[in-house]
């Protein structure tokens, strides 16, 4: 890992390194599924996005982004913005944008430098293609950045979400000072809803003042997964507690989920948290873990492979190095399996496949892209 107090452009140039696929099988409520790792040497890879060719972006905390196609890791890509690598901050998460096809717009999240420390920031950018694993990144600039830097390496959030009304929601973290999460002048522990040129929309919240007009939700402590729920059209989150006390959301306007004034998890010591779990004019979750399997990525199951799974939630697990499965119970959501527990490693993303495979992000160096399939 780069030292956290060096601020860098990735400019390291490697060849593309081909990988012969390897496989392994398991068994689940679907039957027999065979796990492929289509990918490896990644380093601490975060975030993915599957291009209209078959081809990935996969970023990589370290402050890479790489195209990946039919087992090739390509060079890293150049035009990235300074990116302050170290603890749980560098580069986060990619998405592309409604009209990619036509303008290859593309964003991206990453802990930026600033004064007084580091924060959570988007910049989007044109992806240029060269071939089939190379390229280069146009146009970079930035959209966002929370208007409160800080120290430290944790709790960036950061996972973005592109609408269908093409607006994006983006997750922050407290940054490790829980009392951030409930200042309405902050944006740290939020959810974030701005234009793709990095606007206020019409409809958001306060976007006629009372708080930060980017704000859609605050109360959250450390969001590293959401999704636009096709169900319900309607975007849901998943954040790590504390000591216990992981949170499936669905974030409405306006709302508060409480964190740290109530919570279900302890603090790390073992001593209580805030007020309790419930308290007038703040949200409950829509289910949460303790003890904690410290959720990362989450998707919804839309697909013709896993026809078993139609409309389920999947959650990577960091510490619990598993898939979790979990299915809708009315308004709320329950856990109704693990899947390859101990076995994969570190689950940091979660993408649902055109052909309706599951592909993971797993969070090591090196790590690995791997498809689940039938």
């Amino acid at each position: 890992m780069r030292n956290p107090a060096i601020l860098s452009i990735s400019l390291v140039l490697m060849s593309s390194v081909a990988f012969s696929a390897q496989a392994r099988e398991f068994q689940t409520s679907a039957g027999t599924v065979t796990a492929t790792t289509l990918a490896d040497g990644l380093r601490n890879p975060w975030g993915m996005q599957f291009l209209p060719d078959g081809a990935i972006l996969v970023t990589e905390r370290e402050g890479d982004i790489r195209i990946v196609k039919n087992g090739t890791v390509g060079a890293p890509l150049p035009g990235l913005p300074a990116i302050a690598v170290g603890g749980q901050g560098g580069l986060l998460d990619v998405a592309k944008g409604c009209d990619f096809d036509s303008d290859g717009t593309i964003f991206v999240s990453y802990s930026k430098p600033g004064d007084g420390g580091f924060g959570t920031a988007v910049a989007r950018a044109t992806l240029v293609r060269d071939g089939e694993t190379g390229g280069r990144l146009e146009n970079m600039r930035e959209i966002f950045a929370m208007n409160r830097m800080s120290g430290g390496g944790r709790h960036f959030g950061s996972r973005i979400v592109v609408a269908p009304d093409c607006n994006l929601f983006i997750t922050t973290g407290d940054r490790g000072d829980a009392p951030r999460s409930q200042d309405m002048d902050d944006h740290a522990g939020a959810v974030l809803r701005i234009t793709p040129d990095g606007g206020i929309p019409a409809d958001n919240p306060y976007a006629g003042g009372g708080a930060l007009p980017e704000l859609w939700s605050k109360g959250h402590r450390n969001p590293q997964g959401a999704v636009f729920d096709p169900v319900d059209n309607v975007l849901i989150t998943v954040e790590h507690g504390a000591r216990g006390g992981d949170e499936i959301n669905r974030p409405q306007p306006g709302r508060n989920y409480g964190w740290p004034i109530i919570t279900f998890g302890r603090d790390y010591s073992g001593l209580s948290i805030g007020e309790g779990t419930e308290k007038d004019g703040l949200e409950q979750p829509l289910m949460y873990w303790d003890p904690s399997i410290a959720p990362s990525g989450m998707a919804v199951y839309r697909g013709a492979m896993f026809p078993e799974w139609g409309d389920d939630v999947f959650v990577g697990a960091l510490a619990g190095q598993m898939l979790v499965r979990v299915e809708r119970d009315g308004e709320k959501f329950k856990e109704a399996e693990r899947l390859f527990e101990g076995e994969l490693g570190r689950v940091r993303d979660v993408r649902i496949h055109p052909d309706g495979s599951i592909y993971l992000l797993i969070d090591d160096d090196p790590g690995q892209l791997i498809r689940i399939a039938k």
